[in-house]
């Protein structure tokens, strides 16, 4: 059952979300460690999909371009036409299959409880963030989104599997895959972001008819109050991770996600 979340919980929780939903640093290991490392409790299913939602429409914002030529490309497909767009599209869709297939397989399971602790978010994080530093060594590298073909789809899908795992990171997994297949880093990016659209509707459109059904008034106005700042904390995110791989490699995110699992393994074995 849902309950209400104190006003700090809630802004942090939407803030973090904001941040880290296409930051390869792992949303899902950061709103975890909220109430893992705090007398809060869980925020539960409904608020988690309203901050999901807020971010999910912040990537529909920011990447209204590309939004607009897959809707274009749907329909070309309903007809029959085949093109580069129609192609990209179905690329992604594949892309999208293993992990939203694994997702509800883990969901159903009760397992997913079992990972979200503090030692497997933390020891994700340092493994996953070397992953990221290897992929993103490799030389200048130049393909496109446009180029992407059917072992690319099958590999970054069945890589983003992983990211399941809390700590991990979609994103990062998804970087770290388009990355290994010499995308260069505002594409791989770009990769990531669009491959978050049917991750985040896999995972919300199961709850929020719950959220709509809830009855609680209180508990709307908190969903759309994280919801909101969520989108507006997600936009900026967005707008500066890919202004920063323009200019530099993945190496800050690498530092950031090894020095916080170092600092979770020293609170779990030392403190």
């Amino acid at each position: 059952m849902e309950v209400e979340l104190p006003i700090e919980q809630l802004l942090l929780l939407s803030i973090i979300q904001g941040l880290t939903e296409f930051w390869p640093v792992s949303s899902s290991g950061h709103l975890n460690l909220v109430h893992l490392l705090t007398n809060w409790q869980d925020q539960g299913p409904l608020i988690g999909v309203a901050v999901h939602f807020g971010s999910l429409f912040a990537v529909l914002i920011y990447f209204w371009r590309d939004i607009v030529m897959l809707v274009k490309a749907a329909g070309n497909l309903v007809l029959g036409r085949f093109s580069r767009e129609t192609q990209l599209l179905i690329y992604l869709v594949v892309a999208s299959v293993p992990l939203l297939i694994a997702g509800f397989l883990l969901l159903k399971s009760g397992y997913y409880k079992d990972l979200r602790t503090i030692e497997v978010i933390a020891w994700a994080n340092i493994i996953f963030a070397f992953v990221l530093w290897w992929c993103d060594q490799n030389p200048p590298m130049t393909r496109k989104l446009e180029d992407i073909t059917w072992k690319d789809a099958l590999f970054v899908g069945f890589s983003q599997i992983i990211a399941l795992i809390p700590g991990a990171s979609r994103s990062g997994i998804t970087m770290s895959a388009a990355r290994y297949l010499e995308f260069n880093r505002v594409e791989a990016a770009r990769f990531a972001m669009l491959l978050a659209i049917p991750s985040i509707l896999g995972l919300g459109l199961g709850t929020v008819y719950e959220l709509v059904q809830s009855g609680d008034a209180s508990l709307q106005s908190d969903a759309i109050f994280v919801g909101v700042l969520s989108f507006l904390t997600a936009l900026f995110s967005i707008w500066f991770m890919m202004a920063l791989l323009k200019r530099m490699s993945m190496m800050p995110f690498v530092i950031y996600r090894f020095i916080l699992g170092a600092a979770l393994l020293a609170f779990i074995y030392v403190i």
